[in-house]
């Protein structure tokens, strides 16, 4: 077998565990090229071969996760996700074992599916912008927080998030005029995201029924004017993780295309980096079956997932 891993050792910790896998995938005969992202992230020149190998390790953080993924969209190309982040939601969404062993062996082992990836293309003074998400992207209170966690990430990891909260529980409401697949919908809020996938850390779903296979992306509002309103809906997902019964101060939509207008510029993330400027809109879309995507048997999605086969 003939693996490419593509690493950003500048994500999350510094951790080594992308080693301790290549150690515990690779048998008699194997071939694998390891290549180090620089500060340049030059994801073109990295992947200029990807289709050569027989699978792609794409090891970092959600950003270089989803960014890695958006530039192998449509290429014949079979994908494992390695988590080196700080939060690694991609791969928990995914739902596979986390040891580096248990990893290697989904990828001898395990199954593949169509994995749907989202799109994002926006303005800033004039100049257009297209990425790809895997996560949630947009505008509103979760941007600002996370602009405000990022100097604190390396130290503090995911409490970088909590602390920024802390310093932030009057954020600006916003009007949102948002348009799902032709139907327009008007809203006040502090934040109108579109999301891939909606499970956050400790497998609390944001919103029901959020799929990464589903050929969707879903729309979620958060229509509140105080951020200590959302411990609610946070203390109802530990009480009910699915959020079956719905979530407090959280309203949701579902589409394939969406257009988002805000009534003044306010920050945007997508996949938890911030763009540079605040914007006033965006518009959204969903790639289905994106990307072929490494699962194991501890996957929700393992179930609908097709054999891993090598190449000739």
């Amino acid at each position: 077998m003939r693996t490419l891993i593509v690493h950003n050792a500048r994500s999350g910790f510094g951790s080594d565990s992308i080693f301790e896998f290549e150690r515990a995938l690779l048998q008699e005969g194997d071939e694998c090229v390891t290549r180090v992202l620089g500060t340049e992230f030059d994801l073109n020149g990295a992947l200029r071969d990807a289709e050569d190998f027989d699978l792609v390790v794409l090891s970092g953080g959600d950003g270089t996760v989803t960014s890695i993924l958006y530039e192998l969209r449509r290429r014949d190309v079979t994908c494992c996700v390695f988590p080196s982040g700080t939060a690694n939601l991609f791969f928990n969404n995914l739902g596979l074992a986390s040891e580096p062993n248990a990893i290697a062996r989904a990828c001898r082992q395990g199954g593949v599916i169509g994995c749907d990836l989202g799109e994002i293309s926006w303005s800033e003074q004039g100049v257009s912008h297209t990425r790809g998400f895997g996560i949630m992207a947009g505008t509103g209170y979760d941007a600002s927080l996370m602009r405000t966690a990022m100097p604190d990430k390396k130290s503090l990891g995911e409490a970088a998030y909590f602390a920024a909260a802390l310093k932030n529980t009057r954020p600006e409401v916003s009007h949102f005029s948002i348009t799902v697949d032709g139907v327009r919908h008007e809203r006040d809020g502090i934040a109108c995201l579109v999301a891939n996938t909606a499970t956050m850390q400790g497998e609390i779903e944001i919103v029901s029924d959020c799929s990464m296979s589903d050929g969707l992306i879903d729309v979620i509002v958060l229509a509140t004017s105080d951020a200590v309103q959302l411990i609610v809906p946070f203390l109802s997902g530990i009480l009910d993780r699915r959020g079956r019964a719905g979530r407090p101060f959280i309203e949701h939509f579902t589409g394939r295309e969406v257009k988002v207008e805000s009534s003044s510029p306010i920050p945007m993330q997508i996949d938890g980096d911030v763009v540079a400027d605040a914007v006033t809109g965006y518009v959204a879309r969903v790639l289905p079956r994106a990307n072929d995507v490494v699962v194991d048997q501890t996957s929700p999605y393992y179930p609908s997932s097709r054999k891993l086969a090598p190449r000739d």
